[in-house]
């Protein structure tokens, strides 16, 4: 990891580094389980997938919920409700959630660098409370989500130089990390806001730089 004014680009995950809004996803995907009408186990076994698969998006966890838990068929009618109704909790409980504290004192810091948001989120969905919570502006490189994935996603920008070396991913998932080493970028592990239950480990096995908040960049 170089200085953080040495760098051209700060890539930013959403949940747990921008927003405070990895547990209110945890219940959001509980809620959804249960109004579909799994049972308390069904909905937990959802919940433990989505975090064992963090930063990955919705739409791959709500196909193994229906074939491998509920054993449903995966129709299109039901990922829709599921979906729907996830979008729906989702937009109401990140309305209110807490956004990093230094959020500006780093863009100050990093005035030279565009800011890109790549988030296993819906992406219209993140660009709508972006701009709900007036922070959209700050992203000047762009906010991008699902249903394209972090590795289409990095590559794709990077292909067309909206991205530019030295950059930086700064994310809470091994998922974070493992694209943002395949495109080429340094990467930061925020571990404040994590839900990754073994991250001490993991990180500690990668030799992964680790910071606690947003503001420690500084």
């Amino acid at each position: 990891m170089r200085p953080l004014a040495e760098y051209k680009t700060l890539v930013f995950d959403c949940d747990g580094v921008v927003l405070n809004s990895n547990q209110l996803k945890i219940q959001a995907y509980y809620d959804v389980a249960i109004k579909f009408g799994a049972n308390e186990a069904q909905a937990q076994a959802l919940v433990k997938h989505h975090v064992k698969l963090g930063g990955i998006s919705r739409y791959p966890k709500f196909e193994y919920f229906l074939r491998e838990i509920m054993q449903h068929p995966v129709t299109e009618q039901a990922m829709q409700t599921l979906l729907d109704g996830f979008t729906a909790e989702v937009k109401r409980l990140l309305t209110d959630c807490e956004i990093a504290p230094d959020l500006m004192r780093i863009r100050e810091a990093s005035a030279n660098a565009k800011w890109m948001i790549i988030s296993g989120g819906d992406q219209a969905e993140l660009r709508e409370i972006f701009k709900q919570r007036r922070i959209d502006s700050l992203f000047e490189a762009g906010i991008f989500g699902s249903p394209d994935n972090k590795d289409a996603i990095l590559a794709r920008e990077v292909c067309l130089g909206h991205i530019l070396k030295p950059a930086i991913f700064i994310g809470d998932s091994r998922y974070d990390h493992q694209a943002s080493t395949k495109a080429g970028l340094d990467f930061v592990f925020l571990s404040a806001w994590t839900d990754v239950e073994d991250w001490q480990e993991y990180c500690a096995d990668h030799q992964i730089a680790v910071l606690n908040h947003l503001g420690d960049l500084i």
